[in-house]
């Protein structure tokens, strides 16, 4: 990538094993999620067969092979050539051979790429960070490439930091365009109708209640939701109220509606009746259980989810962070400060809120007509 100076600090340390080493720190220092995780793992790791490929085909001297296709598709070899290359490898001639090195020395970029090894954190420099964009942008979407530029610039910046690159080469790149479309959300009198489906005559249905209500009353994220234990509820009328465990494992104490409250409260009335038909055992620390007695899982809470859009509001393509989407856009069409709203919701940064005032418009519009001097209706003389 750079000139390194005199003792080389990667110490010929492959790109596998660093993007290894920064997984590792991603889970045990800055605490990700394992979502977070394997999603840095696959565009790492994309990144690393892209780097060998490449080294590969510069070692032999033709180009490295379009993304999807075989290495040796389009033209066959020519007569013998296979041949004589097996002789050439057997007895130690030619560019197959492999040679031999003192114990601790790292083989050469070229030898390690013919030999189908990893290329050295060193090989990561602009122009094979913008090929491997060039590959990916016939196949990719701006936002998964912007991703990946992500992930290999938090790479880049762990290894900068611990001293074992010179410069953050990702840093270079610019971002494709990505345009974010806006959350999905339903009306008032839509989000009361999917709330009033499930039926108050079974433990299931008086779950799905809840279930439904904590998702749209309190803002949560389904993972948080399948995360709430007994002890996390608070149900004193006055400070009604679940605490969260977060993104990061950022703690944040969110309030719950009177109409969650009371769902909650009539679901906890027969939560004893999802239990394991067996062996009647129940997770004892679970708010959501499952029919048989299990802490409930996201699959779950998405497929119940999206039962009663389509039944309630005609939405089969419902989803728990749709009712997210749309408590906030309720929020702030209700006059509530978006700096509320961000710490209601958990997010890190305001502009993730901000994109609830594109589809606050007809609030906006409420707002312009009562109060601009032009816009004002006159009244009748």
């Amino acid at each position: 990538m750079h000139a390194r100076r005199s003792g080389d600090r990667s110490g010929g340390t492959t790109l596998e094993q660093a993007i290894a080493r920064f997984l590792t720190y991603l889970t045990a220092e800055r605490r990700a999620s394992r979502h977070t995780v394997d999603a840095y793992r696959r565009d790492l790791e994309q990144l690393a067969r892209f780097a060998r490929e490449k080294a590969a085909a510069n070692a032999e001297g033709r180009p490295a092979p379009a993304r999807g296709k075989g290495k040796t598709a389009g033209k066959a070899p020519a007569a013998g050539g296979t041949q004589a290359a097996d002789k050439a490898q057997a007895a130690g001639n030619g560019p197959a051979a492999s040679k031999a090195h003192a114990p601790g020395e790292a083989p050469a970029a070229g030898e390690a790429a013919a030999a189908g090894e990893a290329p050295a954190v060193d090989g990561l420099d602009v122009l094979l960070l913008r090929s491997w964009l060039g590959s990916l942008a016939r196949t990719h979407a701006p936002a998964s490439i912007a991703r990946k530029v992500g992930a290999a610039r938090a790479l880049l910046r762990y290894l900068e930091r611990r001293g074992e690159v010179d410069k953050n080469a990702a840093a270079q790149l610019a971002l494709p365009k990505v345009r974010r479309p806006l959350p999905t959300f339903l009306d008032v009198d839509a989000a009361a109708e999917v709330m009033e489906i499930p039926g108050a005559e079974t433990a299931e249905g008086l779950r799905d209640r809840a279930i439904l209500e904590t998702l749209y009353g309190a803002g949560l994220r389904v993972s948080e939701l399948c995360g709430l234990d007994l002890a996390h509820v608070d149900r004193q009328p006055s400070k009604a109220s679940v605490r969260v465990i977060g993104k990061g494992d950022k703690e944040r104490i969110v309030p719950l509606g009177s109409h969650a409250l009371a769902a909650i409260e009539r679901y906890l009335e027969r939560r004893a009746e999802l239990a394991d038909p067996t062996t009647g055992a129940r997770d004892p620390r679970a708010l959501f259980l499952s029919r048989r007695g299990a802490r409930i899982g996201v699959r779950r809470v998405q497929a119940l989810v999206q039962r009663y859009g389509a039944l309630g509001a005609g939405r089969a393509d419902l989803h728990p962070h749709a009712l997210r989407h749309t408590c906030a856009t309720h929020l702030l069409d209700g006059g509530a400060d978006l700096r509320a709203i961000q710490k209601l919701l958990g997010h890190a940064s305001l502009a993730t809120t901000q994109r609830y005032t594109h589809v606050s418009i007809d609030h906006l519009l409420k707002v312009y007509d009562a109060a601009h001097p032009m816009a004002r209706k006159r009244s009748p003389s």
